[in-house]
């Protein structure tokens, strides 16, 4: 039951053992009292003398073991909580390593909802089970055992009554753990859903009051609470009558041995006092035993979750070494390279050359391959198939950190840390200096806007750059690849939210940054790529021609007919200029 815990637990499993020896220490000393009760009483029902200085130690002796019950629980509680932070802590720290394995995309398609979920709320909640159900539980659990067996060196007649709500209880529990333990997948998989619905639904109310799909939105959010909520009260209703029954039966020890234990006593099988001092210690089990019950639920679960934890990471990780790049240039191939989201193909069989220090643009419809293979490049993913060079290395066999310092990768969405929009620039360059960062907004176009913000270039972006529009966060992404220098550029979209006014703005600030460089680029609109050395044009997921923007327009039909859809575009926008 412990075994996912103490793989965690390093150096702190030796605490956590002890902080259930000193509960369980804790309990014993709640369970003596009732034996100086039993002291007192069985003298005065026999008839017998007992002296007033018996009755003071006895008292004295009460006072003591509530004493040390009280200190010592507090101390076991320490020990546990200081031991479960601890383990939790390492639990976090190996979840994220094997996140750092993992594809990007691969994290990404987990969605941040599920992965805050999982490193913040659901570790969390582990806490009560690692601080309070491990060692009360075990505690509170022992103790009666121990009395049980020592119930039947007393008198094993009366031990066997005392065990006779036993089978009961525990049929009880066994029962309301397998209903539990069956439903507590679709219990947590509709927890997740829920989670990620209300992220969404809050990161997206923008668009979605703009587009006045307030209703459908909302049905969504509706939705899946409401099947979270039926989930967990469903699986509530079914362990209740369980929970209800062995609370109510197992801490019932004198159920049978007050009467039969009685008649045993009137019929001379049993002794007084025998009967006495057992009843005394099985009234002393009712206390552990309701906390134990309390606890007991909880327990199967820690494994449950961590090793739900532990699926969450479970992906093939990122296939690459420590080994630094030695290619003998830049230019980058891609070998018959296959690669599929889940059952959809994205890149099929695609081969093709981008040759160092010149421009090779991607074209093609929504959904054809175009960014898939920018993300290959960069090593978001790998591929099922074939391989990707830069100067004949394969991707696979340098660090990650060997082939970020290649690329330079701008992406559609770029995110800016709540930072300084000079910090956010020098993430291109740690160790740049603030002249370095300054010509590099320079050459991205970024001062025109910067110089009208109130504290200029320390200006906060704010939460996920959100004091910033798309085009000018766009453009503090473009810095910061001028800033890095990499010698491979890629270029994902990043025009896409850049309005009219500051295209030209912006074609020069990529004009820049990819001056003599290997740059790959996913064109968003045709005409600022016209003038690439090679454009490849992608048909789902494959490759099905490649050539200037005038051998296109002569040979590729599909390239002619993306062509006059992005002219098409350009004339609407002006035309609408126009009319306004």
């Amino acid at each position: 039951m412990f075994r996912k815990v103490f793989e965690y637990a390093g150096p702190y499993k030796k605490k956590t053992i002890a902080s259930g020896i000193v509960i369980l220490t804790a309990v014993i000393f709640s369970i003596l009292p009732f034996v100086f009760v039993y002291q007192v009483i069985t003298p005065l029902v026999m008839g017998e003398t007992i002296s007033r200085e018996m009755i003071a130690g006895r008292v004295i002796g009460v006072g003591i073991c509530l004493l040390c019950h009280a200190c010592l629980y507090i101390k076991g509680l320490s020990m546990s909580h200081d031991a479960a932070y601890h383990i939790l802590m390492r639990l976090r720290i190996s979840l994220q390593q094997k996140m750092e394995k993992l594809p990007l995309g691969v994290i990404q398609e987990k969605g941040t909802g599920s992965l805050k979920r999982m490193f913040v709320d659901d570790i969390d909640s582990m806490e009560m089970l690692l601080a309070h159900a491990l060692p009360e539980g075990a505690g509170n659990v022992a103790a009666p055992v121990i009395i049980y067996i020592s119930l039947f060196f007393i008198d094993w007649k009366l031990a066997l009554m005392t065990l006779a709500s036993l089978p009961v209880g525990l049929t009880a529990m066994m029962v309301m753990y397998a209903i539990g333990m069956k439903d507590m997948d679709s219990y947590y998989q509709a927890g997740k859903i829920m989670n990620n619905t209300i992220i969404e639904y809050i990161n997206g109310m923008e668009v979605v009051k703009v587009f006045h799909k307030d209703a459908e939105s909302y049905r969504r959010f509706e939705k899946d609470i409401k099947t979270y909520r039926d989930f967990t009260l469903d699986w509530y209703k079914a362990c209740w009558p369980w929970m209800a029954l062995y609370n109510s039966i197992l801490p019932c020890t004198l159920l049978v041995t007050l009467p039969l234990g009685s008649w045993f006593v009137l019929k001379g099988y049993s002794t007084l006092p025998d009967l006495i001092l057992v009843m005394c210690l099985s009234l002393s089990m009712g206390i552990p035993l309701l906390k134990a019950l309390g606890f007991l639920p909880s327990l199967p679960q820690i494994n449950y979750k961590i090793e739900t934890l532990e699926k969450m990471m479970d992906a093939d990780p990122l296939c690459q070494t420590q080994n630094a790049f030695c290619g003998k240039d830049h230019t980058v191939e891609f070998r018959d390279v296959v690669f599929a989201y889940d059952k959809e193909t994205a890149a099929d069989h695609v081969s093709l050359t981008i040759k160092e220090g010149e421009k090779t643009a991607l074209a093609g419809e929504s959904g054809s391959g175009k960014s898939t293979l920018a993300k290959l490049l960069v090593h978001y993913y790998d591929p099922q198939s074939g391989s990707i060079t830069v100067g004949g290395q394969d991707i696979r066999d340098m660090s990650l950190e060997a082939l970020n310092s290649l690329i330079s990768y701008v992406a559609q969405e770029q995110y800016l840390f709540p930072g300084s929009l000079k910090d956010n620039i020098r993430l291109g360059k740690l160790s740049a200096t603030d002249e370095e960062i300054m010509e590099a907004a320079e050459k991205a176009q970024c001062m025109e806007f910067i110089e009208k913000l109130p504290d200029g270039i320390n200006t906060m972006a704010g939460d996920a750059g959100k004091q910033l529009s798309g085009g000018q966060r766009q453009r503090i992404a473009l810095a910061r690849a001028i800033l890095k220098d990499a010698p491979i550029i890629v270029l994902d979209e990043a025009m896409a939210f850049t309005d009219p006014d500051n295209e030209e703005k912006m074609e020069a600030a990529m004009e820049e940054v990819s001056r003599g460089k290997t740059l790959l680029v996913i064109a968003h609109r045709l005409p600022s790529v016209q003038d690439a050395d090679k454009i490849c044009v992608m048909e789902h997921g494959r490759l099905t021609a490649a050539g200037t923007h005038e051998q296109l327009l002569k040979d590729c039909l599909e390239y002619q007919k993306l062509w006059k859809a992005s002219v098409a575009s350009m004339n609407w926008k002006v035309e609408s200029g126009k009319g306004e």
